[in-house]
């Protein structure tokens, strides 16, 4: 599945998306994480992004094999896990995140429960991590990418990374997606730019560019 929009960045954002369900993965229902995503990404991105997408089982070494493939053969940027983050035995989403990780971004997880709770009570039950993966090679080649993992239902997957909103559009709670973009120019990425309706990126005045909107 690829979508590209054609605005001037340094190069595509590559965007690995990977939803961990036991019964969507063995087709008993139709998996709602990725598509969700799918039309999220859509709609708050206006620089060139293409996206590769995963649908794995509750099972660890099987998230962890998604996640570095998608960071160290696909080289993306951003991976975003949709599912297994809750107290459930099966829920091993966080574990399997943590396993592949150089550095842990706590800040991500904090910022998400924070939000939820704004919605429901047992968003405290959230276990949902983010990390950094950084690879490299003998001929000193290197790559960065981060890894967000989000719920498993459409309505939370938006809430997260839009945060909580007035009736009048002004923000109450930042959502975690107006980090994202400044932390991926931090590991070598390319520049996103975003729908500031819906999501604006936050960047010191030294990182904007004028292509922006935000000099």
């Amino acid at each position: 599945m690829t979508t590209v929009f054609d605005t001037a960045t340094d190069r595509p954002l590559r965007i690995g998306f990977v939803s961990v369900s036991d019964r969507a993965s063995s087709g008993v229902y139709v998996d709602q994480g990725i598509p969700a995503l799918v039309e999220w990404f859509g709609l708050v991105l206006t620089s060139p992004y293409v996206i590769e997408s995963r649908l794995v089982p509750d099972e660890g070494p099987l998230i962890e094999a998604a996640l570095i493939e998608l960071v160290d053969e696909v080289q993306c940027d951003l991976v975003v896990t949709t599912g297994g983050t809750g107290p459930a035995r099966r829920d091993v989403t966080p574990e399997a995140t943590l396993a592949v990780a150089t550095r842990e971004m706590p800040g991500f997880g904090e910022q998400m429960r924070r939000i939820g709770l704004a919605f429901v009570p047992t968003a405290i039950l959230s276990r949902q991590v983010a990390v950094i993966r950084e690879t490299g090679d003998i001929e000193g080649h290197h790559h960065a990418a981060l890894i967000l993992n989000l719920p498993g239902q459409p309505k939370a997957i938006r809430e997260t990374l839009e945060g909580l909103k007035a009736d009048d559009g002004a923000s109450l709670v930042p959502g975690v997606f107006a980090a994202v973009p400044y932390c991926i120019d931090l590991i070598g990425g390319p520049y996103i730019e975003t729908d500031e309706t819906i999501v604006k990126a936050f960047r010191p005045k030294s990182a904007r560019r004028v292509s922006s909107g935000t000099a």
